[in-house]
């Protein structure tokens, strides 16, 4: 990728136009860490981007942006410009092609405002990015509040950014982040989740929630995590304390890598405690009856409103409504434990269980004996092939209807539990079964 990149670059300034590598791919070269992408600044007009690179695509053209395909990547070359006033919050009204030296100003933070011209390797650096990368710190570019005001994403990026890169926010531009965390609904909402998304799946998702949560970013987008705080659960299940410290220490103990579903089920699965937090005078103690079930009510609404994907949406609302599930599985029957983990969410489900014991009672009974089912089912499929199918029913005189299906899963959970083995006995099984209930009819 870098090769190509470079020879974009080259291109350019062979026809006497300046190029250098931009933004995040030099604030990640710098860093040692390979870039995903790499942007590309210039002072070459759009149309002159274009006839240089054939079969380019301009998608930005107000704002100088022309994408260049190269080895099967797409490259985003960008004229050197200066913003105009930024009327929504989100992009300027009007920009002004310009230095390179004016384009670093209009960036977001100093770690992203550093050039690379990747033939010498000079670092141009105009607003002393080198020395806060070096330090750890981000900084946002200029006057913090100006900056976070041209556009409001820009808060949920500051976050981003301290949460992946470990870096401390500037007190000046943390206290300008904090100010301005109201203004987070302005822009769209697809915007902002994913801007969430990617800071909370982190392996270093602790800091990111908590700089959420401390900015006042939280509140605009799930203001339900926050109604965790001060709802107290009973200690003698829960010694780490209210609602909202016991999910804090879930996500703590969840591993680096993690699904997006798992990461929201996390937050979510108690978000209905506050709304059933009920005192039972008789057990004197705190009760919370019905909040799996209300809980993935509750995620489904958050979920859409954040215009998660249905299949996001199902999984979460799945792993929250069965989480309690898991303090019954040793009462299960053969069948229906299997049925249990056979659920396409049932990787993640039991992930969920280990992070929630460990972040209360600490006691991973039900857990280890899932385990333990696992390996003993792990040389045959959980479900497997169904004996019968509705068709052999029907040819037996079952009629098509609900009966049906309710005698499908009948003949399948004698399979699963072991007393059906082959096609053969299942047929004769669903013969001896209506000779009886013939004879049965008959007698009354």
């Amino acid at each position: 990728m870098r090769a190509h990149a470079e020879e974009i670059v080259r291109r350019l300034r062979e026809h006497g136009h300046e190029a250098v590598f931009a933004g995040g791919c030099v604030r990640d070269l710098l860093r040692g860490v390979e870039p995903s992408d790499y942007d590309i600044a210039t002072n070459a007009i759009p149309s002159q981007v274009e006839a240089l690179f054939p079969g380019s695509q301009t998608v930005g053209a107000h704002f100088g942006v022309v994408i260049v395909r190269a080895g099967g990547h797409h490259y985003e070359v960008a004229t050197f410009r200066e913003d105009g006033d930024y009327g929504d919050g989100r992009r300027p009204t009007r920009v002004r092609f310009t230095t390179a030296e004016q384009d670093a100003q209009r960036r977001d933070f100093t770690i992203n405002g550093l050039f690379l011209e990747p033939a010498s390797g000079a670092v141009l650096d105009y607003v002393g990015g080198q020395a806060d990368l070096k330090a750890g710190v981000l900084r946002a570019i200029g006057d913090p509040p100006a900056r976070f005001r041209e556009d409001h994403l820009r808060l949920m990026r500051a976050v981003r950014f301290a949460t992946v890169l470990d870096f401390r926010i500037e007190p000046t531009t943390w206290a300008a982040l904090c100010a301005d965390a109201h203004r987070l609904p302005l822009i769209a909402i697809e915007r902002v989740r994913d801007e969430w998304v990617k800071t909370l799946v982190h392996a270093r998702r602790l800091r990111g929630f908590d700089l959420l949560c401390e900015s006042g970013l939280m509140a605009p987008v799930v203001p339900e995590i926050l109604e965790l705080k001060g709802c107290e659960q009973p200690p003698e299940f829960h010694p780490e304390g209210d609602v909202f410290v016991h999910t804090r220490l879930m996500l703590s103990l969840l591993p680096p890598v993690v699904s997006v579903p798992l990461m929201l089920a996390v937050l979510l699965h108690d978000i209905a405690k506050p709304a059933t937090r009920t005192w039972d005078a008789a057990a004197g103690r705190l009760r919370f009856n019905g909040h799996d079930r209300l809980g993935a009510e509750m995620a489904g609404v958050i979920l859409r409103r954040l215009r998660f994907s249905n299949e996001v949406i199902d999984a979460t609302t799945e792993m929250v409504a069965q989480h309690m599930s898991f303090m019954n599985v040793r009462k299960l029957r053969p069948a229906k434990l299997r049925r249990f983990m056979a659920r396409p969410t049932f990787a993640d489900e039991m992930e969920l269980h280990r992070v929630d014991c460990l972040g209360s009672n600490g006691l991973l009974d039900n857990f280890e004996f899932l385990q333990a089912k696992q390996r003993e089912f792990a040389d045959e499929p959980l479900i497997p092939p169904r004996l019968v199918d509705g068709h052999d029913l029907m040819q037996l005189g079952v009629a098509r209807g609900p009966s049906l299906g309710r005698l499908l899963e009948e003949i399948q959970t004698h399979q699963l539990e072991g007393r059906l083995r082959t096609r053969e006995e299942a047929l004769a099984w669903v013969r001896e079964s209506r000779e009886t209930g013939e004879r049965g009819a008959e007698a009354c």
